[in-house]
């Protein structure tokens, strides 16, 4: 997770806050229950054109690199609980 100081937060999260919603809003007009995927790949993608500082290769490697940060620490803190629950709830394979 980005340790950013929480004033910064403070100034982003009310943003966040109405993008999410407003993907939340665009997704539940579809008819899969998956589409918010589509709309969460898009918004990051664009965000991330809007802030990169132009078509370098290190521009391109560190913001590959945040990605895939992001969804290591994703799965690291929101699906290796759901994992573990699931190995408590139905066995574990191994």
């Amino acid at each position: 997770m980005p340790y950013i100081d929480p004033k910064f937060r403070k100034e982003l999260d009310p943003y966040i806050e109405r993008l999410a919603e407003a993907i939340k809003k665009v997704s539940a007009k579809q008819k899969n229950e998956a589409a918010f995927s589509g709309f969460l790949n898009y918004t990051c993608t664009r965000l991330a054109l809007k802030i990169i500082p132009g078509r370098r290769y290190w521009v391109i490697a560190l913001v590959v690199g945040v990605f895939k940060n992001v969804g290591d620490e994703f799965y690291r803190r929101f699906g290796v609980p759901y994992e573990d629950e699931q190995i408590e709830k139905s066995g574990d394979v191994y």
